[in-house]
């Protein structure tokens, strides 16, 4: 497989170190405030659930099966933090779509120093959250797949792998998606450009996933990966990219 994992951490830690630049402060200040606001609800909302969910879990098991408990409560659990961390992803990105698009074309052109196409910024807010709708429609019957998979006894061993596997590629499709929309290229052109360096991919997807389990560093995680797969774009797709 093409690409390196460490590559796609690296621009990650890239995007972390532009959040200070003075040319784009006025647009990472917006989404992570939106962070700071919805994981606050997340902590206070999905603390009880996910807690709440591991126990019916446990009590669904038979009395003969009891033993099982050591197994599944850590699967549980693992299962449940990457579902929720994910649907949060979605309704976060869903919310500040429009002050990441902005951030992202302020990264490519004062940053890489790349042309994008000029456009009104009401008409850039209104394709961006289209182009967040697109995502969720993708998103949403993936996700429910495997929903269903991690309620199916044995099979749902796996599920946390999956959750994992599925969860980095599509937190790395989510933020490069800004980038290749600002410059005009379809959701289809999306899938093209995640396949060129799938190793990339996946790792800028891990490493982003665990910035946004940890406290506090989780409110910046998102302005920076906009950034980190911005830089990713710039650097390492546009050049060997063929639109359909």
């Amino acid at each position: 497989m093409r690409g390196s994992p460490l590559l796609g951490i690296r621009y990650f830690g890239r995007g972390f170190s532009l959040l200070s630049n003075k040319g784009l402060k006025r647009f990472v200040a917006f989404p992570i405030l939106i962070n700071a606001l919805l994981m606050t609800a997340l902590i206070y909302y999905g603390g009880g659930y996910l807690l709440e969910k591991v126990e019916w879990v446990i009590d669904w098991l038979p009395s003969w099966l009891s033993w099982l408990t050591w197994i599944i409560t850590p699967v549980a659990v693992l299962t449940l933090i990457a579902m929720t961390l994910y649907f949060f992803s979605a309704v976060l990105n869903l919310v500040a779509s429009p002050f990441n698009g902005l951030l992202s074309e302020a990264v490519e052109a004062k940053v890489a120093g790349d042309v994008i196409p000029d456009e009104p910024i009401g008409q850039q807010i209104s394709r961006t959250l289209q182009r967040e709708l697109k995502k969720l429609g993708y998103f949403i019957p993936r996700y429910l797949g495997l929903l269903i998979i991690s309620f199916i006894p044995m099979v749902n061993i796996i599920s946390p792998v999956l959750w994992f596997v599925f969860g980095a590629w599509v937190l790395t499709l989510q933020f490069l998606d800004y980038a290749l929309d600002n410059n005009g290229h379809s959701f289809t052109d999306l899938h093209k450009a995640l396949k060129l360096q799938p190793l990339t991919t996946l790792g800028f997807g891990f490493i982003v996933a665990v910035g946004f389990m940890i406290p506090v560093v989780n409110l910046f995680v998102m302005p920076a990966a906009v950034c980190g797969a911005t830089l990713y774009w710039s650097e390492q797709i546009k050049a060997q990219f063929k639109p359909t």
